[in-house]
């Protein structure tokens, strides 16, 4: 896949800062976050969470720090963790500057609770010493209850203002390695601030809609604030905050950035019709077999599994692999091209089998690799189907031949 080549939104232009290894803004892909909910002073627990998520395509993950065990725990977690880790600051101080210590590789602060300039500097100052970034997380939960009641509420003006009032504390110590999110539950609130962000700050975007609950719900409400800002240009981080196991998170960022073309494939990318009356096979369950069984495999292609022979392969014929369903028979197709007919029974066993050959050997090998008899046979299937079914379903001729007799008086 050319990611140059997409069709959306030239991306915003910002300032490029490095958390740790992973570079973000600037001309770097988008990366994709998650947060562990272990306790980080469980130092194996977390970083079994760690390494579940960076598997499933998390480019960085935040910790909390909340206590002094957690500080001791990153202490740990990060010269063993395969991504850089972030820690998540909320209240206090010092657990800002234990975490600097315990070696994290960046900081989240909230401005709506840690308040104290003074504070806020000192730990800005702590970070541009070290060149540690800084998120400033804003948070329409949590805004400063002056701004609150200076903008009557948690709009998007409130949330960008309170970015712009902790950027000026970082200013007066001049650190500048930071990156800003202006999150909030209302889908249209977070949309609405973060295009108000792109076009006040140059500073790298963290995108997210924050609280926005359980699957499917949340992930339904994550995909409709995050998408939208992506297809403008505006955005170079994210993370979906989901009520469920963090992996759900890595796995929706890092599937949206495939599926819009921002990030190369890493992964099964599964694409099957809905079914309907012309399907001879149970589609839904051939499709579930076959992404349980390609799931594991982790192989970067994508599969197609169609209901009917007459137009699965043309419809689907972008994808890498395929399969259409006929009589007790299915159309195992390249590119459109069939290469292949097996038994209905074969046909999940069939698609696994030929996605490790095109991993391994390519596309056009096993294009040239094909059944030269299979199009032949595919196509008398077809035909079949239509003898079977009725090319003519809806009786146009006869409706044609009644509009004449009317047209004609």
């Amino acid at each position: 896949m050319d990611v140059t080549a997409s069709p959306l939104s030239p991306r915003r232009k910002t300032r490029q800062i490095a958390v740790g290894s992973v570079k973000v803004g600037g001309d770097a892909p988008i990366s994709v976050q998650s947060m562990t909910t272990t306790k980080t002073a469980d130092v194996e627990g977390t970083l079994q969470q760690i390494y579940a998520l960076a598997a499933e395509g998390a480019d960085i993950v935040r910790c909390t720090c909340n206590e002094v065990a957690a500080a001791e725990g990153l202490a740990q977690i990060v010269p063993r963790s395969p991504v850089p880790i972030v820690a998540d600051i909320h209240f206090h101080v010092e657990m800002a500057l234990a975490a600097l210590e315990a070696g994290v590789q960046g900081l989240r602060l909230n401005p709506g609770n840690l308040r104290k300039p003074e504070e806020i500097k000192l730990v800005a100052a702590e970070a541009r010493d070290r060149g540690v970034p800084i998120r400033i997380g804003v948070n329409a939960g949590s805004l400063h209850p002056d701004i609150y009641e200076r903008f009557g509420g948690a709009t998007p003006e409130a949330l960008v203002e309170s970015a712009r009032l902790e950027l000026a504390y970082f200013d007066e110590v001049d650190f500048h390695d930071v990156k800003i999110s202006v999150k909030a539950s209302s889908v249209a609130t977070m949309i609405a601030a973060y295009r108000l962000a792109s076009e006040t700050f140059d500073h790298p975007l963290h995108l997210g809609v924050t609280e926005a609950g359980p699957l499917p719900g949340g992930l339904l409400k994550g995909t409709a604030g995050i998408a939208t800002l992506l297809a403008e240009g505006i955005g170079d981080t994210l993370r979906y905050s989901l009520t469920a196991d963090p992996v759900e998170e890595a796995r929706a960022g890092r599937t949206l950035l495939e599926v819009l073309g921002l990030r190369e494939r890493k992964g099964l990318d599964l694409i099957a019709c809905p079914s309907c009356g012309r399907a001879e096979v149970d589609v839904i369950k051939i499709a579930n077999e076959a992404q349980e069984a390609l799931q594991a495999l982790n192989l970067p292609i994508q599969v197609a599994v169609m209901g009917c022979v007459v137009n699965g392969p043309g419809e689907a014929r972008h994808a890498d692999l395929g399969i259409a369903a006929g009589k007790k028979r299915g159309h195992l197709f390249i590119k459109g091209q069939i290469v292949r007919v097996v038994k209905e029974d074969e046909m999940v066993e069939a698609l696994v089998d030929e996605a490790r050959k095109i991993v391994a050997e390519g596309v056009e090998a096993r294009l040239a690799a094909r059944d030269h008899s299979a199009e032949a046979e595919a196509e008398a299937d077809r035909a079949m189907l239509l003898d079977d079914q009725g090319a003519d379903v809806n009786h146009a001729s006869e409706r044609i031949e009644k509009i004449r007799r009317r047209a004609e008086g």
